[in-house]
């Protein structure tokens, strides 16, 4: 009985941490998701014409990148308490 308890509190504590955690990353990678579909839209609407220099790397990339890294660490700890809370009631 006290086994399931502390892990069911403890996922509980690492889903809700984790879901905390996992807001502003996910939203700021939505935005620059959605940025970078604006910016397609609109070169395709001015032909398809970029320039040389958008070829590279830019930051938005690196940090696209972060975020992308940041949600899939945060959702790993979701994972993680989902697991925990479904041991509590496997033990009980």
């Amino acid at each position: 009985m006290l086994l399931n308890l502390a892990l069911w509190i403890g996922g509980v504590a690492l889903l809700v941490g984790g879901a905390m955690a996992v807001r502003r990353p996910l939203a700021r990678y939505r935005e620059l998701q959605a940025t970078e579909a604006n910016l397609r839209r609109y070169d395709s609407w001015r032909g398809g014409h970029r320039s040389a220099v958008d070829t590279g790397v830019t930051g938005a990339d690196i940090m696209r990148g972060h975020l992308r890294s940041t949600v899939i660490r945060w959702g790993a700890v979701i994972a993680a308490g989902i697991v925990l809370i479904v041991a509590g009631f496997v033990v009980r």
